[in-house]
């Protein structure tokens, strides 16, 4: 856990069990403490590869079902127009790629490069 993300598990143990530095402790200590820790934690959220917490996700589809449950029974829907945008599918869409630049220069180059190209 500590190799995937040492902030997390950091932040965990402090909220958790109010250890501000877990190096001082041994290692199995360390891991049983870690085990433990609930299935929302930071760390084990990330391991699991959620973005929010079992719970919540409930919830949202909960949410969507009712919210598609309204949608159905309106003109809009019979006409197929105005569909509701649901919040699991919002949560889990792909983001747009971003570009990034490692410093101001690489980003003058990229835009001479851009303009060369348009002209």
């Amino acid at each position: 856990m500590i190799r995937t993300d040492e902030t997390a598990v950091i932040c965990d143990l402090a909220e958790t069990y109010h250890i501000l530095d877990y190096r001082q402790l041994p290692a199995t200590l360390v891991a049983a403490l870690c085990v433990g820790l609930k299935a929302d934690s930071r760390i084990k959220m990330k391991i699991n590869g959620r973005k929010i917490p079992y719970e919540l996700e409930l919830l949202m589809g909960a949410v969507d079902r009712l919210t598609m449950l309204v949608y159905a029974n309106s003109k809009d829907a019979q006409k197929g127009r105005n569909k509701p945008k649901l919040l699991l599918e919002q949560l889990y869409e792909e983001p747009e790629k971003a570009m990034g630049f490692d410093s101001g220069d690489e980003l003058l180059r990229f835009i001479e490069m851009a303009r060369k190209k348009v002209a």
